[in-house]
């Protein structure tokens, strides 16, 4: 057992579905656990540890987490449809699987409680989802991965690809607004109304680029595309075509001297600013996920792995017998208006606590892991 498997170990010995070890923002908030994105991006690492190395405790640990959450009627502990937050949608992408391979039932009904949210969510005049209830008009890219893969799966599984013009323009709709001419990147957010406390008035964008937000939406397109069907070409074109510009706008931001990508990607070195984990695992598993489903040119699955390896000497440590993951922006996002501390400048972005373990980092990286593993280099990972 290598160390990131050892890693892995830990985190399932030591949590409990009401109290996961890698949900340090309920932990500090003393807070009782509920239906949420962070257990959800950790749920879907550890399936795909499952299905690289077939080893079944990965499977068991996640159905029996899923099943203190999703009740026999459909509906989701602590979840309400009201909020229409879209983080509630990215962990719905797991009751696929868990469905598929426990024939219960319960997890059929809770896909579509979920995707109910979705043909309810408040949407900007564009067509695209608000990212919360709470921040009305406003798209961020986070929310391009919390909710469109979950979409494209059901769409494509459940109700014959119908929604895919929806999903594909969307995507468009971002790359059209979001997008930043001068960095080759994108803004975190975009309200389309214009009126946010943090959002220029012009272009409705939030100042600045946020790498986990990038990685958000670099992790997006792969996961995306990977779920369309056959006979949908200029949808798979389209997804194709904004991932390869990715790709290539994203590799001056990578530091040479880290091999990392920073909090802030366009200001690397800038007092304050540091390597951060959970972006660059994204980012890490964008090249390396691409790469072998042929989205991307094949040399980017160096790159990748790169970053991987980078992420590993830099914050993969061992204290007193336990291994911890670190340099993990533990959270940040835009408002809402009474919270303008959160107003997408530089100054905010490098201000928010800076954690070990917390699973908005642990999951890409374990994501990362498994892509390692799929193109055969798990080798390369010393332990």
């Amino acid at each position: 057992m290598n160390i990131i498997e050892r890693y892995v170990e830990r985190m399932m010995n030591e949590s409990t579905p009401e109290k996961p070890l890698w949900n340090i923002e309920k932990i500090n908030e003393g807070k009782i656990n509920g239906w949420n994105y962070i257990d959800g991006c950790m749920m879907i690492a550890l399936l795909n540890l499952y299905r690289i190395t077939g080893e079944r405790r990965y499977y068991e640990f996640a159905e029996h987490f899923l099943d203190h959450y999703v009740f026999e009627d459909g509906s989701l502990r602590g979840y309400k449809e009201a909020d229409y937050n879209l983080d509630n949608i990215c962990e719905g992408r797991v009751l696929f699987d868990v469905y598929a391979i426990s024939g219960k039932e319960k997890y059929r009904k809770a896909i579509h409680t979920l995707y109910g949210q979705l043909l309810r969510q408040p949407r900007t005049h564009e067509g695209n989802f608000w990212h919360k209830q709470i921040y009305p008009n406003q798209v961020w890219l986070d929310g391009l991965y919390m909710a469109q893969v979950f979409y494209a799966r059901y769409t494509t599984e459940m109700e014959a690809c119908k929604g895919y013009e929806d999903i594909r323009s969307q995507f468009r709709t971002v790359r059209e607004r979001m997008f930043d001419e001068a960095t080759g990147l994108y803004r975190h957010g975009y309200d389309a109304s214009k009126t946010a406390f943090w959002a220029d008035p012009d272009t409705g964008c939030s100042q600045n680029p946020w790498l986990r937000s990038l990685g958000w939406f670099s992790a997006a397109l792969i996961d995306v595309t990977a779920e369309i069907a056959p006979g949908h070409e200029d949808f798979r074109s389209d997804m194709v075509r904004i991932a390869r510009e990715l790709a290539k706008n994203l590799l001056p931001y990578i530091d040479p001297e880290t091999q990392m990508l920073w909090q802030v990607p366009d200001q690397i070195g800038r007092e304050g600013n540091y390597p951060e984990t959970s972006g660059s695992s994204m980012v890490a598993y964008f090249y390396l996920k691409g790469a072998r489903l042929g989205m991307l040119d094949a040399s980017y699955a160096d790159v990748g792995a790169k970053i991987f390896l980078a992420i590993c000497k830099r914050y993969l440590s061992e204290r007193d017998g336990k291994l911890n993951l670190g340099g993990i922006c533990l959270v940040a996002g835009l408002g809402p208006e009474n919270n303008r501390r959160r107003d997408g400048t530089y100054e905010y972005y490098i201000s928010e606590p800076v954690v070990e373990n917390d699973a908005k980092g642990l999951a890409p990286f374990l994501m990362c892991y498994t892509e390692m593993l799929m193109a055969g280099r798990g080798s390369e990972i010393e332990g």
